[in-house]
């Protein structure tokens, strides 16, 4: 992914009044999940990209915990005002991603944040390391059967790529493993939706993110290409004028696996002098 573009997409998440209402949604069927864990966190770290307040399914379900809301690496911590931390209206207290203390936390969540991710593993080792030894983590993403409408207008105009690729859930959950993480379980589900106009359906899009593709465009484009864009989109509408848009969530959660004990080789060399020693010396009692 181009960093430029993933900066300027996370900041304007982050300044966005409110999430959208998919992340929202996201975030409320993500937090139904949680009924299955019977572990209860006393710390939490969000480690989502939105603004706001964290979700109410998270709140409701944690509520004595203490919340963090961990900021991307490089932003500054601006401290919320009195009235609006944690114990008073909900309200996450910020912390910067290379500040989270380790092993201090018991619940790592992260919704709608990691398909702008660049290095999804290092992502997964530090919230390992932000995690105690009962802790786990819980996300949502973005899955490869997302957007195939758009990929197929980009493409038949040949105008690149018109997202980032998504990753699988399956390689999702090889990288957890590889990241040390214990029993990760991952599902997904289709979420159809339909605009009655192309500029409705655009202005969705925006509200989710953006295009961090290395292979998009690099420079901007006009107005004549937005209206060849729209005109483009409006021409996939169905018989009642709707335009319909796939999107595929990726749900996943693990545990934080015991440290690894060292490595045993599978052969070990005794000298001849050291094994005669070890044969005259007398047993000690168990």
């Amino acid at each position: 992914m181009d960093p430029v573009a993933l900066a300027r997409i996370r900041r304007r998440l982050r300044s966005a009044p409110a999430p959208s209402w998919l992340h929202q949604e996201v975030a409320r069927r993500m937090a139904e999940r949680l009924s299955l864990i019977r572990l209860t966190p006393r710390q939490v770290l969000d480690w989502s990209l939105d603004a706001g307040p964290p979700a109410e399914g998270l709140r409701s379900a944690y509520p004595q915990a203490t919340l963090q809301q961990v900021l991307p690496a490089g932003e500054a911590v601006s401290p919320a005002p009195w009235w609006k931390r944690w114990l008073g209206t909900g309200a996450a207290v910020p912390v910067a991603a290379e500040a989270v203390a380790p092993a201090g936390a018991g619940l790592v969540w992260s919704n709608m944040a990691l398909q702008f991710e660049n290095d999804p593993p290092a992502l997964f080792a530090a919230w390992r390391r932000a995690l105690g030894a009962e802790g786990f983590v819980m996300f949502s993403t973005l899955g490869p059967g997302s957007l195939p409408e758009l990929r197929a207008v980009y493409a038949a105009e040949g105008w690149g790529e018109p997202h980032v690729p998504f990753v699988d859930m399956h390689d999702l959950g090889d990288m957890l493993v590889q990241a040390g993480f214990a029993d990760p379980v991952m599902d997904q589900e289709t979420l159809t939706l339909t605009y009655g106009s192309a500029e409705q359906l655009l202005a969705e899009l925006r509200g989710w993110g953006g295009n961090a593709a290395p292979g998009r465009s690099p420079v901007l484009r006009g107005r004549a290409w937005r209206a060849r864009l729209l005109q483009a989109l409006q021409s996939r509408a169905d018989a009642q004028g709707r335009i319909r848009l796939t999107l595929e969530l990726v749900y996943g959660h693990a545990f934080q696996a015991p440290e690894r004990g060292p490595a045993v080789a599978a052969e070990t060399a005794v000298d001849l002098s050291t094994m005669r020693r070890m044969l005259k010396e007398p047993k000690s009692p168990r």
